[in-house]
């Protein structure tokens, strides 16, 4: 499962994120500060380990985030 979101908070800073679960459970969260995955449980490693490399796509999904959502 797949769930992202995007929120104006009160003082003009737009709040985004986006994160994976499965079978119920969170698996991993994107960090827009460090453009970096955090992995839920030791299972999620490989996801994280697979997805914190691709440094053009975490930098487009932080901008995403904090801009055009």
């Amino acid at each position: 499962q797949q769930m992202y979101g995007c929120e104006l908070s009160s003082n003009g800073r737009k709040v985004g994120y986006k994160q994976f679960g499965y079978d119920g459970r969170d698996l991993v969260a994107f960090d827009k500060e460090t453009l970096t995955w955090t992995a839920a449980d030791p299972q999620a490693q490989v996801t994280k380990r697979k997805w914190d490399p691709i440094v053009a796509q975490n930098k487009y999904l932080k901008a995403y985030l904090e801009e055009i959502c």
